[in-house]
């Protein structure tokens, strides 16, 4: 991965993840809003077999893991993408070192309970390195899980 080289010419890294399952506008508004926060954004998705655990059993991800980082590739504001297994991003915020560690939602920047729901995974070492987090509020009536289910209801 390019990482880097990039901080190696001084580029600010931003990195960011998620399932990215049914993209909609929301996500664009966090990934865009990412990009603007340095140089180069990397974005990590949860692989098929990550989601699965994760999220709402085997009917979910929707979408393949290389059609959804397909997608978040072909975005303008994304300079690479990164397919992870683990159950979280932690060993590639700790490998990348981004400058700045973004999500978007409910979490907070300053939580530090790696219990709370409300936890950046990452934040810690992030900040231990000098960078910094940043959570970009959810567009409202954004949903996949709601899309999905207003999907099954229909």
């Amino acid at each position: 991965m390019q990482v880097q080289n990039w901080k190696e010419q001084n580029l600010k890294v931003v990195f960011t993840n998620g399932v990215f399952d049914l993209l909609h506008v929301g996500h664009l508004k966090v990934l865009e809003a990412a990009a603007t926060c340095g140089d180069r954004l990397v974005v990590a998705v949860n692989s098929d077999a990550s989601v699965k655990r994760l999220k709402k059993g085997s009917n979910r991800p929707i979408h393949p893991q290389v059609h959804r980082a397909r997608l978040l590739a072909a975005f303008r504001c994304v300079n690479a993408v990164v397919v992870f297994d683990e159950d979280t991003p932690l060993s590639l915020v700790q490998q990348f070192k981004p400058d700045v560690l973004v999500k978007g939602g409910d979490y907070e920047a300053d939580c530090t309970d790696s219990s709370d729901p409300r936890y950046v995974v990452g934040s810690k070492d992030v900040k231990l390195w000098g960078g910094q987090v940043v959570v970009v509020p959810l567009a409202t009536g954004q949903s996949t899980t709601a899309t999905v289910s207003k999907i099954r209801n229909s």
